[in-house]
């Protein structure tokens, strides 16, 4: 159990069916009147962000997240297919579970895939990704005072604005929370 006045950044709590992780808390104790917890907390499957005040005194139910490193093998239609590295059983996960950074994953990267009560709610892709250019955009001579960038399409279908010196056959690293790049691999 996880009670309100005991709170910390980061605790997932089980509040009203919904997992919740604070983001911040403060306890406030006014002059008059009882003292309260008041947080921020984030919704772990929606991402939504709410701010609510509890008593010191509320116990909640703690949320146990699993996170597990798989490895992408492929995709088939809208079922993306994962290996666990231990057991080497093979998951099929929906789209709508991946996120937009997905787009940087390409198979046999290992991806870290969230679940709660045995229920996948997301799939994080490595921080940092190396991938090839397949297709970049000719650069415009002169251009290069202003630090002007173009767009290049990575092997995955991912469209990146990088450099102009950047041509096709180079690998680049991105960073997959951003979608920037960060340099040459």
């Amino acid at each position: 159990m996880v009670v309100a006045g005991s709170f910390k950044n980061g605790i997932t709590f089980d509040m009203e069916g919904a997992v919740m992780q604070i983001i911040e808390f403060q306890h406030v104790k006014p002059g008059k009147g009882a003292a309260f917890v008041r947080t921020k907390l984030r919704n772990v499957i929606t991402g939504a962000v709410i701010e609510k005040t509890f008593s010191p005194t509320d116990k909640f139910e703690e949320a146990r997240i699993d996170r597990k490193d798989m490895q992408y093998l492929y995709s088939d239609g809208d079922l993306y297919y994962f290996m666990d590295m231990e057991s080497y059983e093979q998951i099929p996960l929906s789209k709508d579970v991946l996120d937009d950074n997905f787009k940087f994953v390409k198979e046999e990267m290992i991806c870290r895939i969230n679940s709660y009560k045995g229920s996948v709610f997301a799939v994080e892709p490595p921080t940092f990704v190396d991938l090839a250019v397949v297709d970049a955009e000719p650069g415009v001579r002169g251009d290069t005072a202003t630090g002007a960038t173009k767009n290049a399409t990575v092997e995955t279908g991912a469209v990146v604005r990088v450099p102009l010196f950047i041509e096709e056959g180079e690998v680049i690293q991105i960073d997959t929370r951003t979608g920037e790049y960060l340099g040459r691999a």
